[in-house]
């Protein structure tokens, strides 16, 4: 008895193996390599040599390193909330059985599925000066034209609203898949009592969802921290750096300025402040769960 069970434990850890052997060399094996590189003075060529922390404090003492945070921070900060609420609200919307409802889910699902070039250059067509959407809108109204591509303050902006154009399908889904598991009782006892759609949205519906709405916006955190090839398509992380994020800073310095220790560097420097965040953003839904028990 006790040698059978013995077996089948190997026999069940046998499962673990195919998934084990992933996460190592995908995930473990390039995060270490990453921290002994970033001790490291490196290039494209190889030559390694260790000097310790100096290229964290090189990484923390770069102004333009600075910047680079401070817009990806202000990034995520306006574009994870647009994109839960928003999702939400389509969710909501959608969450119906009619025809119309899935050809509008399958029309706004579509723009998940487009590369990050297709998205930019459409993006690109409606913001580009003179000749673009925005700019013959603005004509026809009268207006003077923005440079919403070349104009501080505008640039980000435009990253963020191709940004959220793109993801907005994933959360759509998410919060469509949620709603469906609501037991109809809820809403059929709600009814009974005359509960107004607001007392059902914020008693029922809401608190039903709670954990898909943190895991919406944990994933949202974790993808829009890795903000690049929309910056670096449309604005190239210009104009002068007001739309650069980390990532393509760490790209600039590992691969254009051939630092690659540097590069290393702010990319755990980006770990971080991802890990951080993911952290802070649950543990604030769980002391909330917790307020509300």
């Amino acid at each position: 008895m006790a040698e059978s069970y013995r077996r089948s434990r190997w026999s069940n850890g046998l499962f673990v193996v195919p998934y084990l052997s992933v996460f190592l060399t995908l995930l473990v094996f390039p995060l270490g390599w990453g921290i002994w590189l970033s001790l490291n003075k490196v290039d494209l060529f190889g030559g390694e040599r260790f000097i310790g922390l100096k290229n964290y404090a090189r990484v923390l003492s770069d102004p333009i390193f600075g910047q680079a945070v401070k817009n990806t921070v202000i990034f995520v900060g306006v574009s994870v909330p647009t994109l839960v609420i928003l999702g939400l609200f389509l969710a909501l919307a959608l969450n119906k059985t009619t025809k119309g409802s899935s050809f509008l889910r399958g029309v706004f699902f579509a723009s998940s599925i487009l590369s990050v070039t297709i998205v930019t250059l459409i993006w690109r067509i409606v913001f580009i000066p003179n000749d673009g959407l925005m700019a013959l809108i603005f004509e026809y109204f009268g207006w003077q034209p923005i440079g919403f591509l070349s104009t501080t303050g505008w640039s980000l902006f435009s990253v963020g609203v191709a940004t959220v154009w793109w993801c907005i399908g994933l959360p759509m889904m998410l919060f469509l898949a949620a709603l469906q598991q609501i037991p109809k009782d809820l809403y059929e006892a709600a009814a009974l009592d005359n509960a107004s759609r607001w007392r059902v949205l914020t008693r029922i519906t809401l608190p039903s969802i709670k954990s898909t709405i943190m895991l919406v916006a944990i994933i949202q955190v974790v993808m829009q921290f890795q903000l690049f090839g929309q910056a670096q398509l449309m604005t190239n992380g210009g104009p002068a750096g007001s739309s650069r994020p980390i990532v393509m800073y760490i790209y600039e310095v590992g691969f254009l300025r051939w630092d690659i220790g540097m590069g290393a560097a702010a990319s755990q420097v980006l770990f971080l402040i991802i890990l951080c965040a993911a952290m802070l953003q649950y543990w604030v839904s769980t002391r909330k769960e917790e307020t509300d028990a």
